[in-house]
């Protein structure tokens, strides 16, 4: 064979190898498309249908569970009064009437009194922090241990960031501004208030515009400047304030039907904790940037008026959260476990962050 004569004939299987791989590929991409999932499994959440950043997350996160399983899992999610109430996610997933929930630890506090810290607590740790105790430093493991007792597996998956103080109708330049105030605000940061004189209201995410219109009550909390601004809050409010000393840094979670997640073969239980792992960074890092630019269009656009709490008024608050979590902490073994944790992480880690961050952001401030 002479050299030409093998040059052509190389090529043309060379050719050749591609068409068929090409025609394997293709086969291959259809054949995927036309599988039938081996799990299909129902995602109840907290979060109506949709909501911005949170639902959404919730059907990227089902989307990447189907692409990662070669679509061997399908996930199909039930917004919030879709299938049951958004406060029924923890029982129906415990009972196995669902697979999994989106939601957040500190609803269930019903059920456990130290649930609030694996999502937040007043004064607490920031997003990073939180990720850090959980991911790190056995805050997960004591998770995992009080949700096994109600047939639940839980994981990290999302965070809301440091959230705004909330939407008044009055200045509150002291701590007794608090004084008969009635505020929407759930969790330990309503048993905060009411130690200041104020008045917590229970209220689903639906009345809260109406109530404050109405004046059944005078402020609100709610989560950040992108979604107060989809609220419209800034049309029925006068203050804006900041910090949101109550929820420094809420951890989302995704609960699983323990059962049905030791059914699992390993490889998808791996997925499904991959996947909740990226919902976690895909809604921190969606948050920080569509606050930033809702803040400034409340600003700029709207004239928003965004205060900051005095000295006195955030000191007076600290004051009372510590005597709250203190109590808290108190109330059985349980609770001192997750105390103790909890707060000897905190203790280190805000240590660490007076030669990191804190020294870094103050230098910055001179600049200004």
């Amino acid at each position: 064979m002479n050299r030409e004569t093998f040059l052509k004939s190389s090529a043309a299987l060379a050719l050749g190898s591609v068409a068929i791989s090409c025609r394997s590929e293709n086969t291959t991409v259809t054949e995927n498309k036309k599988k039938k999932a081996a799990f299909k499994w129902k995602m109840v959440t907290t979060w109506p249908p949709n909501f911005p950043v949170l639902g959404e997350g919730c059907a990227l996160f089902a989307q990447w569970v189907n692409e990662m399983s070669n679509r061997e899992m399908e996930i199909k999610i039930y917004g919030s009064g879709e299938l049951i109430p958004a406060l029924e996610c923890f029982d129906a997933v415990s009972a196995g009437a669902a697979e999994l929930a989106s939601g957040a630890a500190y609803y269930w506090s019903g059920k456990n009194e130290a649930f609030p810290f694996f999502t937040t607590i007043p004064f607490g740790m920031n997003a990073q922090q939180m990720n850090a105790w959980l991911y790190a430093g056995g805050g997960h493991e004591l998770w995992k241990e009080a949700y096994a007792k109600y047939n639940l597996v839980p994981f990290p998956a999302g965070n809301t960031g440091m959230q705004m103080a909330g939407w008044f109708n009055k200045e509150i330049n002291t701590l007794s501004d608090f004084a008969g105030l009635k505020m929407r605000i759930p969790g330990l940061g309503g048993n905060v208030i009411a130690k200041a004189g104020a008045t917590p209201v229970l209220s689903s995410g639906s009345e809260i515009y109406t109530n404050l219109e109405r004046g059944v009550i005078d402020a609100t909390e709610w989560i950040g400047p992108y979604h107060d601004y989809l609220m419209g809050f800034h049309k029925i409010a006068k203050y804006y304030y900041a910090p949101g000393w109550h929820e420094t840094g809420s951890v989302l979670e995704l609960i699983i039907n323990k059962k049905a997640f030791d059914n699992l073969p390993l490889h998808l239980q791996t997925i499904l904790e991959s996947a909740a792992a990226r919902f976690n960074v895909w809604c921190l890092s969606t948050f920080e940037a569509k606050n930033n630019e809702y803040l400034i269009k409340l600003v700029e656009e709207e004239k928003v008026d965004v205060r900051s709490f005095s000295t006195e008024v955030l000191d007076g608050l600290r004051n009372f959260s510590a005597q709250t979590i203190e109590e808290l902490g108190n109330k059985n073994v349980e609770n001192q476990k997750i105390f103790r944790s909890y707060m000897e992480f905190m203790e280190g880690i805000r240590n660490w962050s007076t030669f990191s961050e804190k020294l870094y952001y103050k230098d910055i401030s001179k600049t200004k």
